[in-house]
């Protein structure tokens, strides 16, 4: 079995308008799936991806409406990267970050780096290689500049080589650098890379990722349960999320993993044309629609108002 590097990446909002407008206006992202989080109901699970809706693209927010600044500290992914094609992309993008106000720094020639308006960390990385190109499709970016889906995440840890066991001799991951492993499978692959924590402990709050999750398929994700328990590792059991399958865990820095099959996907609930334009509510929450969508604020299908 191998995991099929990012499936998706988690994180936390206080301002979902805010969120929406600049994860689709500037990042030029699909707002693909509008729901709540399962655990949660009151509060949104906003999901953003490429045209098709496919996993390794998918970056998706809890929102906690007017939720304080986070910090990041040991045992959190401080850093999403992404791919784009070429070094003329990241001058496109510093380009349309500066022209929001936001800083982008350039590093080598070959990545820039910046925040979103609540402090999340990016990476854009110009990486050449087999996997597809999972690119959204947005009337002011050019196809050849647009994101292509996910490269790596980066985290903090207070031992960065205390996952290596896991990683390697469990999750299949193989070095490629420096506190670096990559979880590569059939189709695609991706990193983590650990760096040193700061000493001022971490907050999970507006600007900080939950968590990540790994991808595999629907036919192996009975398996990797198995294999986890098999291994020892302490998991939350196959949890159905209506869209995909999910397994949780922390590895050993302390960074919330997750494991997410790639089936029935977003199209359960609405042809692909259709994607995130109304409320979707998992089967077992249909009944409490009203209750919930007066505990939200109302959102607009930002393509229906471009």
């Amino acid at each position: 079995m191998r995991l099929e590097g990012i499936h998706h990446v988690t994180a936390i909002t206080g301002d979902a308008p805010g969120n929406v407008d600049f994860y689709t206006r500037v990042m030029g992202l699909r707002l693909v799936a509008k729901t709540v989080n399962q655990d949660d109901p009151g509060v949104y699970h906003l999901f953003y991806a490429d045209e098709s809706a496919r996993a390794g693209s998918e970056l998706t927010f809890f929102e906690y409406p007017g939720a304080i600044a986070g910090r990041d500290g040991a045992g959190m992914v401080h850093r999403i990267v992404w791919r784009v094609g070429a070094p003329a992309a990241l001058d496109f993008w510093a380009d349309r970050l500066a022209a929001e106000g936001l800083h982008a720094e350039p590093l080598d020639g070959q990545r820039l780096r910046f925040a979103d308006p609540e402090g999340l960390g990016h990476e854009l990385a110009v990486v050449s290689g087999p996997d597809e190109a999972l690119e959204a499709v947005h009337p002011d970016i050019p196809g050849e500049h647009a994101l292509q889906g996910f490269d790596g995440v980066r985290a903090y840890a207070a031992e960065p080589t205390g996952s290596q066991a896991l990683l390697e001799r469990v999750l299949g991951a193989s070095s490629a650098g420096e506190s670096t492993w990559e979880l590569r499978g059939e189709r695609r692959g991706a990193t983590i890379a650990y760096e040193p924590a700061p000493a001022e402990p971490g907050r999970q709050s507006a600007g900080t990722v939950h968590h990540v999750a790994w991808g595999t398929s629907a036919a192996e994700h009975p398996r990797w349960q198995e294999h986890l328990t098999a291994a020892g590792v302490g998991t939350s059991g196959i949890i159905d999320r209506h869209y995909f399958h999910s397994i949780y865990f922390r590895e050993p820095s302390g960074v919330l993993f997750e494991i997410a099959d790639d089936a029935p996907g977003f199209t359960i609930d609405a042809p692909l044309q259709e994607l995130g334009s109304k409320l979707i509510l998992p089967p077992f929450l249909e009944d409490r629609r009203a209750e919930i969508e007066a505990r939200l604020t109302p959102l607009l299908d930002p393509r229906a108002v471009r």
